[in-house]
């Protein structure tokens, strides 16, 4: 009797607790949470649209089984165009997966070590970025550099800079935010410099080394270095709330690609049919085999899940880094992949 007495006091804790935690989270964030799962990918697809977004793309592959495209609001709110599931998306930080599988393979190669230095590699950064020879090529792909952001420096999303050069202008003499290897701080200028490494490295651009190395062996023909490589037609709209105007003809430096194309890559990085020989095993000890991507007007996701053997890649085209977009952005994630554990029961 007194142990079922003391489990329903727990009970009654947990739920009070419960109520609590809910009543401090904002109700757009709670209403996705309680909503009842639909029973289908694009009846999910179709509520994201609830939950402010002006477009969403989704791409389902299970192994063994033909991939799936959805999509859902527009692919352009002016021209009242439907979102296109093959459109062309911004796909931001997604983008360091495949810096990083170029890094391992120049590792690979015995043309970098992983272990060289900025100072080294770079000796004219000497004195504008603290640590120079103490930051190695491992900390940089690991965001363990201590390095300044330069998507932290004033104006850089409103005013950004035009090319390498002066993206890096922005941090140059900046403190180290601590010592190398001591933390984790997730860096855009680490992978700047892994970039402008890659170039130093093949004597080309970094985008022509992913091309011969990643997307022509993968088959991979819809996956493209920038805006300017594009028919601006083709690129989904971008927007961010509180500003009327489609924003996608800004140029963050993002690498531009469809979800099937994504989700190709994210397959043969996580099966290991993009790497050779010890490659696999070399970027297994660098970096990680998922990667979400966020700049104005474009929020991306893309990962493969192990339990289902899916990989599951997610486009929307609003945000608001003051706002719930990005939770939001999650939450209708996790619900796909629900979906998809559930109908395969």
């Amino acid at each position: 009797m007194k142990t079922t007495i003391n489990k329903n006091i727990i009970r009654i804790f947990l739920l009070i607790g419960t109520l609590v935690s809910l009543y401090f989270v904002p109700l757009p964030i709670v209403k996705a949470w309680i909503t009842p799962l639909p029973n289908t990918v694009q009846e999910q697809v179709n509520i994201t649209l609830d939950y402010g977004f002006e477009g969403t793309i989704v791409y389902i592959e299970e192994k063994g089984k033909t991939p799936q495209l959805y999509a859902a609001g527009w692919k352009n709110r002016e021209l009242k165009i439907p979102a296109d599931p093959n459109a062309l998306f911004k796909i931001a930080s997604i983008g360091k997966l495949y810096t990083a599988v170029a890094i391992t393979k120049l590792i690979a190669h015995g043309t970098l070590s992983k272990e060289g230095t900025i100072a080294t590699y770079f000796p004219e950064l000497i004195g504008k970025i603290e640590n120079a020879h103490q930051i190695t090529l491992r900390m940089l792909v690991q965001h363990r550099s201590g390095i300044p952001s330069f998507t932290n420096t004033p104006n850089f999303w409103t005013n950004p800079p035009k090319n390498k050069t002066e993206t890096l202008e922005r941090i140059a003499g900046l403190p180290a935010n601590f010592a190398p290897d001591t933390s984790f701080e997730y860096s855009n200028t680490n992978y700047l410099l892994l970039s402008m490494l890659v170039e130093k490295t093949v004597g080309y651009s970094e985008f022509q080394y992913i091309q011969e190395q990643i997307l022509q062996p993968l088959g991979l023909e819809n996956t493209f270095k920038s805006i300017h490589e594009v028919v601006l037609n083709d690129v989904m709209s971008g927007y961010y709330v509180g500003v009327k105007e489609d924003i996608k003809t800004t140029d963050y430096g993002s690498m531009i690609a469809t979800a099937a194309d994504v989700g190709a890559f994210i397959r043969a990085l996580n099966d290991g049919t993009l790497f050779q020989h010890n490659e696999r095993a070399l970027y297994a000890s660098l970096y990680k085999f998922e990667h979400t991507g966020l700049i104005p007007g474009y929020q991306s996701i893309a990962k493969y899940h192990k339990d289902i053997d899916t990989v599951v890649v997610q486009f929307t085209n609003t945000t608001n880094f003051d706002g719930y977009e990005w939770s939001l952005f999650e939450i209708a994630y996790s619900r796909i992949v629900k979906i998809i554990r559930k109908n395969r029961k």
